[in-house]
């Protein structure tokens, strides 16, 4: 059975989604945003936030650190100085972290680079995220898993191959991982998205938690991504689309990060356990709904029925209108006037009827 624990909390096929509310960098460097947003997201039922840790000197190319970054996302000269901006330390960290279990509520964080690694290590938080861009990078994703701690890794921009080879690589150092659907585009055209992938990750790998990474717009894709087997479903998160960034605009906002959760509740719940059965909260409705056999007209005592001499009427209760062929040829043993509901024990050879049946 596919299972993995995060922070105390069982991810497995019979339970709830486990909900990630993907702040990244949307909190705009500032800390008491970052703070409100945990908040929010805690309210809007999510299950974990996640961060993204960069160490960016180390990262980039002193050519990336260093090219103009002139855009009204921008927040420094160059492209460098934007990141620098955005990134929080270990103080940030160390408060988020504070905060997040006073909410209680999971903090999580993405780690680009070793060094990033290391530092969240540091802080210990409870699992590690793996970007798309980090699919093929095997010495991160092994150094990572030897930290020991679940890992979620997403899927985007890679191919099969590219899947098959970070789970070998990941799994016999660490078993604790989940794989996610990805697609890397932001926002993911809906025609992009490939949530069948799903099911070939459950198939291929069927000991392993699969979830989606979804950054279409909207929420129905996370519901249809649960009903094909994911388990995880992370949303980029904000508390207004028009906030400075280039997230902002496919992210949720707290009422439909609410909703998501709310739906991925409810489908589980929906989904039942597979055998058809009628329920009391039914009966009242088929009643009124369904139909039932009925004289057609006044008819006498002692008249052997004929298929004219039936009609098929509401409410039901009566005989149910696949017994026809039963009563027809019988003879009524009293007057019967129309709408009168027939039933067997009206009928001649009444007797005879749970023999028939």
């Amino acid at each position: 059975m596919r299972k993995l624990t995060i922070d105390g909390k069982t991810i497995q096929d019979n339970g709830d989604c486990y909900t990630i509310a993907e702040i990244g960098h949307n909190h705009q460097g500032n800390l008491k945003t970052a703070m409100e947003m945990f908040k929010v997201a805690k309210e809007c039922g999510a299950d974990a936030v996640k961060l993204q840790k960069r160490d960016n000197r180390k990262l980039f190319t002193e050519a990336a650190y260093n090219k103009p970054y002139d855009n009204p996302n921008s927040y420094g000269a160059t492209y460098g100085a934007h990141r620098e901006f955005l990134e929080f330390g270990w103080h940030e960290y160390m408060e988020l972290k504070a905060f997040a279990q006073e909410l209680k509520i999971t903090m999580i964080s993405t780690a680009f680079d070793f060094s990033s690694a290391d530092f969240l290590a540091k802080i210990d938080i409870p699992a590690y995220k793996i970007a798309s861009g980090d699919l093929k990078n095997i010495p991160l994703l092994t150094y990572m898993a030897k930290v020991g701690k679940p890992i979620v890794l997403s899927t985007g921009g890679g191919t099969m191959e590219d899947v098959n080879r970070a789970y070998d690589a990941i799994m016999p150092i660490n078993p604790q991982l989940c794989l996610l659907q990805c697609t890397a585009g932001y926002p993911a055209a809906f025609e992009e998205l490939n949530l069948n992938v799903i099911t070939t990750f459950r198939e291929r790998f069927p000991q392993t938690v699969v979830g989606l990474s979804s950054h279409d717009n909207g929420i129905a894709m996370a519901v249809a991504a649960y009903m094909l087997g994911a388990r995880v479903v992370e949303k980029h998160f904000t508390l207004n689309h028009t906030w400075k960034g280039t997230d902002h605009a496919f992210s949720l906002e707290p009422i439909g990060f609410q909703k998501m959760v709310r739906d991925l509740k409810r489908v589980r719940v929906a989904m039942g356990d597979g055998v058809k059965r009628v329920y009391d909260s039914e009966v009242t409705p088929m009643v009124k709904m369904g139909k039932q056999l009925v004289a057609a007209r006044d008819l006498p005592a002692g008249h052997a029925l004929r298929r004219e001499d039936i009609a098929i009427k509401s409410p039901g209760g009566g005989l149910q209108p696949y017994e026809i062929d039963k009563i027809v040829g019988r003879t009524t043993r009293a007057t019967l006037k129309a709408d009168d509901t027939i039933t067997f024990e009206v009928l001649n050879g009444a007797e005879n009827w749970k023999k028939v049946a």
